[in-house]
């Protein structure tokens, strides 16, 4: 992952400022989120993934998983946070809902979140464009 992160910090242009925040995802939004200003959260499903394994706890293999409280926390937070006027978002998410259904419990979980939490913000959103095999498909565009 470290490979990785550092590869894209390679290629992003040496203007950009980059914050690097695994958790408080909305406070992030609302300190740089203004008019004039293009924020890009890349991505989505990483955050989730820190928020549902943030409280360490082992997850059993069938069943149902409670979700931490941190998450529901921040995830309510970012929302409010993005309905919020200001600058231009752009939000970056995996779609993985679209495959099998994951025989884990916490697999399970993780798509039913990131489904869930992709609905949300595609209902705050303007513009929803889903991009596979690069070719982009808007799902919604804003009435301008």
């Amino acid at each position: 992952m470290a490979a990785r992160i550092g590869h894209h910090r390679q290629q992003r242009p040496a203007a950009w400022v980059t914050i690097e925040e695994p958790i408080a995802l909305g406070d992030a939004l609302q300190r740089w989120r203004a008019p004039q200003r293009i924020v890009i959260v890349d991505c989505l499903t990483l955050w989730l993934s820190n928020l549902l394994f943030s409280a360490k706890a082992a997850f059993p293999d069938i069943g149902m998983i409670e979700l931490p409280t941190l998450l529901q926390e921040q995830r309510a937070n970012f929302l409010e946070a993005l309905a919020q006027p200001g600058g231009d978002v752009v939000l970056v998410s995996n779609e993985v809902g679209m495959g099998i259904v994951p025989q884990g419990a916490v697999s399970r979980c993780f798509a039913d979140e990131s489904g869930r939490l992709n609905q949300a913000v595609a209902s705050i959103c303007e513009r929803v464009v889903l991009v596979a095999a690069g070719l982009p498909l808007v799902l919604k565009a804003n009435a301008c």
